[in-house]
């Protein structure tokens, strides 16, 4: 990545050009099960507005890269050609082949395909930091779920580290932290230009005319339980793995009691010094994962919540308008 890019102004929210929103949904779509990842070019404007106009994949890892090079007589730049698919030089040409043919060519983060919610994890709090720590303290994250998408509920996050954790991080200091405090989420706006408004406006009306008096239920399908239990069965899985972190822990405290005690058998409890010594050592357990946990199971905590209230919101609207036809009838 380039040098750092300094701005004043803290973004306050990101706005996705349609296009753009389409180029990453194709990808994401196209590319299931496997999750994958891509860029994002625009550029910050003012009132704290973060413009997202286009976006490209990166390369799928492969393990034989001399597969996806085009043999020559010349054998010996098969490495170099493989070696210019990594994702970093991957990125530097795409954005000089943008810039040729006069595109948004600023890198303002990068875009990830998540399963079911699931994106609280070491890797993205590694990759982001790398993002706001290289390229600009500005760059952000999209997540993107094509499983929810699919069935109607656009699922489209975006988040970015907050102060607190990027200081966190680089001191590496192994202190407790809010697991609330880790992301921040940035509000998204899907924009068009105008003349894409324009044509969506002739089509809607062309449409209207022929569907008008038409009623669907399809709105009252209750297709939310297969997406409870898998959240669920999802939401079991991360409280096993908060135990087992928990159990790190608590075998750690016990080791430092007991060292403590050894030390010297005239003090009751350990001194707190040497607790700070050995939380601060290599050998402890990084605090950091289980916050992250934390964080994962209370946006499933949240999604569970969001489901049953659309759920029984249907029920409710479904009972009444059952009795309404007993009633009638």
């Amino acid at each position: 990545m380039a040098a750092v890019i300094e701005t004043d102004d803290r973004v306050s929210s990101v706005h996705i050009d349609g296009l753009a929103m389409l180029k990453i949904v194709k990808h994401c779509q196209e590319s299931l099960p496997q999750m994958v990842t891509g860029s994002l070019l625009g550029l910050q404007v003012d009132g704290g507005v973060l413009e997202v106009t286009h976006a490209f994949p990166f390369p799928e890892p492969r393990e034989n890269k001399s597969d996806l090079v085009v043999k020559t007589g010349d054998e010996a730049n098969v490495d170099d050609e493989a070696a210019a698919l990594d994702g970093h030089e991957f990125q530097l040409e795409m954005m000089k082949m943008l810039r040729e043919v006069n595109v948004d060519n600023n890198c303002v983060g990068w875009y990830q395909s998540m399963y079911l919610g699931s994106y609280s994890t070491s890797s993205l709090l590694e990759t982001q930091l790398s993002y706001q720590s290289e390229l600009s303290p500005n760059a952000v994250v999209v997540l993107y779920d094509p499983m929810q998408t699919s069935h109607g509920n656009l699922m489209l996050k975006c988040y970015r580290l907050t102060e607190e954790a990027v200081s966190i991080k680089k001191s590496g200091k192994n202190v407790y932290l809010d697991p609330k405090g880790i992301f921040e989420d940035i509000p998204v706006t899907l924009t068009n230009p105008g003349l894409v408004k324009a044509l969506l406006s002739d089509m809607d009306d062309g449409r209207r005319a022929a569907i008008e008096g038409d009623t669907a239920f399809d709105r009252l399908d209750l297709s939310t339980n297969p997406y409870l239990e898998k959240h669920l069965s999802f939401l079991s899985s991360w409280v096993d793995d908060l135990a087992a972190e928990q159990h790190k822990f608590q075998y750690y405290t016990r080791s430092l009691t007991r060292g403590g005690d050894r030390r010297d058998k005239r003090r009751a409890r350990p001194d707190p010094k040497d607790l700070a010594e050995g939380w601060a050592s290599a050998d402890a357990p990084k605090r950091m994962e289980s916050l992250l946990i934390s964080n994962q199971i209370r946006t499933y905590c949240d999604q569970v919540d969001k489901f049953a209230g659309a759920g029984f919101s249907k029920l409710f609207l479904a009972g009444g308008l059952h009795k309404e036809g007993k009633a009638s009838s």
